[in-house]
């Protein structure tokens, strides 16, 4: 049997022990924050370029479609709930990493119980940016959030009464829950929870987080 030279066989090992050594596996490793690819349209943030935390901004549709996350990207997917517009969230979420080439894990709370604990999981991760779907979880953000200031939350189709710096929320109306006892900007609808809306929530929260402009209130708008 024909065996190939020693010096290849040791090669090939390298490359692979190297390749397996610089994988994205491995979230204990220290690095860059990755920054945004592409740049924002003039009608994303509008006349003001810098808004103020807890404002809301509403971008022209497309605005953010030339931002994108560099290949590799830590991202935590946090999901409670088996509803359909958690269900909905949860799919856009993964087709955009897919196709961001994001490196994305996911923590998903089992029950009422695990709210919290599921959160502080997602956090000791360390990740580049953790994004949330699910109304169950905005009570346990509302506790986490403000004691991590370092870790970027992206809260999709809801948002937190009185988001820190690192919290950004994507609505629109049919959204907007804010947690237990609290009022709406809208009545929630279920059905306005459309995969094209959810798609293009993500999309649009992503990029205004990837660009610095954290701890405001995306609202999509018709």
């Amino acid at each position: 049997m024909h065996r190939p030279p020693l010096a290849a066989v040791l090669v090939t090992a390298a490359a692979l022990l190297t390749g397996c050594a610089s994988g994205d596996d491995d979230w204990s490793r220290l690095r860059p924050s990755p920054s945004a690819i592409g740049a924002l349209g003039a009608g994303f943030i509008g006349p003001d370029t810098s808004p103020a935390p807890e404002s809301t901004v509403t971008p022209s549709p497309g605005s953010w479609s030339e931002v994108r996350p560099a290949a590799g990207t830590r991202v935590v997917l946090l999901g409670a709930g088996s509803d359909r517009p958690t269900k909905t969230l949860v799919k856009a979420v993964k087709a955009w990493a897919d196709e961001a080439d994001v490196d994305l894990r996911t923590e998903t709370a089992s029950d009422e119980t695990d709210l919290l604990p599921a959160v502080i999981r997602a956090v000791d991760l360390h990740p580049d940016l953790v994004i949330s779907a699910g109304n169950d979880l905005i009570d346990p953000l509302t506790t986490v959030s403000p004691s991590h200031l370092a870790q970027d939350f992206l809260v999709v189709g809801a948002e937190l009464a009185e988001p820190t710096e690192n919290v950004t929320a994507v609505d629109w109306s049919g959204a907007s829950y804010r947690g237990e006892g609290l009022g709406m900007s809208s009545t929630y609808d279920p059905a306005s929870f459309t995969e094209a809306r959810c798609a293009a929530a993500v999309r649009a929260g992503t990029a205004a987080v990837l660009t610095g402009h954290t701890g405001i209130v995306v609202w999509l708008d018709d």
